[in-house]
């Protein structure tokens, strides 16, 4: 007598399934992992880029037009676009992913700094010259720390959308939890599919928590004003 199929969830292909945790662990955690530094990189990347071209904009009035034209141009190609383009320079590799994030999070970063910026009283910028502050301190140490707020508001917007947008990668095998989400609908693996969706939640829900924790910590004169 031959015995009985297996009575488990995995067996049964539910959308609930503690079994697919326990037994696909590694699995998942290599997926996170891949998830994070897909999402840090190109965030760490943007926002590096995205200071100077702020403070290019806010110091020449004429270079704020084309340097806001050019990064709400590349906001606006789809994601599957985007990849085509990049795809002749990098080829398929996660560096591909990163730099269409890059590109994307550049909108967001250079809008919100150069808001915060333009949003230092010039009063206090008179104030810092008349103590003797050239340009680089007076950017350096009232600027650009007043303009934190704005700063930290679209570094926050920026990591939840790339949070997201890395799942597009598993389109070229480099998507993070993205992978284990197309491979699931590919195959109509339900466990997989909602564990991996769930994930993603869970990182963008705790790494704006996160940034909102870095945001009160630098900025803790607005808790004041608030209060």
């Amino acid at each position: 007598m031959s015995p009985p199929a297996p009575d488990d969830c995995l067996a049964r292909n539910t959308w609930i399934c503690g079994e697919y945790l326990t037994t696909r662990r590694h699995i998942l955690l290599d997926a996170v992992l891949e998830h994070l530094q897909l999402t840090a990189v190109p965030v760490a990347l943007a926002l590096a880029l995205a200071v100077p071209l702020a403070v290019l904009a806010r110091r020449l009035r004429w270079a704020a037009g084309p340097v806001l034209a050019v990064t709400t141009i590349l906001y606006t190609i789809p994601s599957l676009a985007m990849f085509s383009l990049l795809l002749p320079v990098y080829g398929l590799s996660a560096s591909l992913v990163v730099a269409g994030l890059v590109l994307y999070s550049l909108t967001l970063l250079v809008r919100n700094i150069l808001a915060g910026l333009r949003a230092v009283p010039e009063e206090t910028r008179q104030a810092a010259r008349g103590m003797g502050y050239g340009p680089v301190r007076l950017l350096l140490t009232v600027e650009l720390p007043l303009a934190l707020p704005a700063a930290m508001a679209g570094l926050r917007i920026a990591t939840v959308s790339a949070v997201s947008l890395v799942t597009i990668g598993a389109i070229v095998g480099f998507g993070g939890l993205g992978n284990l989400i197309y491979a699931g609908m590919n195959t109509y693996f339900k466990a997989q599919v909602l564990t991996a969706s769930v994930l993603c939640v869970v990182i963008a829900v705790a790494a704006d928590l996160l940034l909102l924790g870095v945001q009160r910590l630098l900025t803790p004169w607005t808790r004041a004003a608030g209060s």
